[in-house]
C-alpha cells in the first residue's frame, strides 16, 4: 500500500470500517438489500459506528471469536435454565427457599465489561444482581444462599474476560 493509501485511512479510528461493516450488514439484514435503500443504511452504520466509538473506544476489548460464541451459547442456555429453574421452585413447594444476599467482587474490568457481568449474572438460576456496595463488591440476591452461587460468579466472570479479550482485575 502507498504511504498515499496509508494518509487517507490515517483519520479512521481503529475499528472504524469493521464496525461499520458490521452495522451495515445488520441493517441489510433488517432491511434487505435493495439498493435504493442502500444509502440510508450507510448513513444509519456511519452513525451507528460514531456512537459505537464513542461508547466503547478501539482497543478496549479484543474479542476471541471462539470465546464469544460459546459465551453466547452458554448465554442461551443460561436463560432457559434461569427461567425454568425459578419456575420449579415458584410451584414445588416441596424445594425449599433459602432466600438472601452474597456478596462477590467482580474481577472483570470496571465499565462496558462489568455491566455485561452483571447482565450474564442475572442469568445464573435464582440470582438478580442489585447493586455495588461500599467496599465495591457487588451484591446478589439468591433465591437458595446454600447454592455454589459464588463459585458461578467466579466462572462467568473468567469466561466473559476470555471472550472480551481482557485481563482480570488482581483482587
Amino acid at each position: 500500500m502507498s504511504s498515499r493509501g496509508a494518509d487517507r485511512t490515517a483519520f479512521l479510528p481503529r475499528g472504524a470500517v469493521s464496525r461499520t461493516a458490521v452495522f451495515l450488514g445488520f441493517w441489510v439484514l433488517l432491511s434487505g438489500a435493495d439498493v435504493a435503500d442502500l444509502p440510508v443504511g450507510f448513513l444509519a452504520a456511519a452513525l451507528a459506528t460514531w456512537a459505537s466509538l464513542r461508547l466503547i473506544p478501539p482497543g478496549v476489548w479484543r474479542l476471541q471469536p471462539l470465546a464469544l460464541a460459546g459465551l453466547a451459547l452458554r448465554f442461551v442456555r443460561q436463560a432457559i435454565v434461569a427461567g425454568v429453574d425459578v419456575a420449579w421452585r415458584a410451584f414445588d413447594p416441596r424445594l425449599p427457599l433459602r432466600p438472601g444476599f452474597v456478596s462477590y467482587r467482580v474481577r472483570c474490568p470496571d465499565g462496558p465489561a462489568r455491566s455485561t457481568f452483571c447482565t450474564l449474572a442475572s442469568l445464573l438460576p435464582g440470582t438478580v444482581p442489585c447493586g455495588t456496595q461500599a467496599d465495591g463488591t457487588l451484591l446478589v440476591h439468591c433465591l437458595d444462599v446454600r447454592q455454589p452461587v459464588v463459585a458461578q460468579l467466579e466462572e462467568e466472570d473468567a469466561r466473559l474476560a476470555r471472550a472480551l479479550g481482557v485481563g482480570l482485575d488482581d483482587v
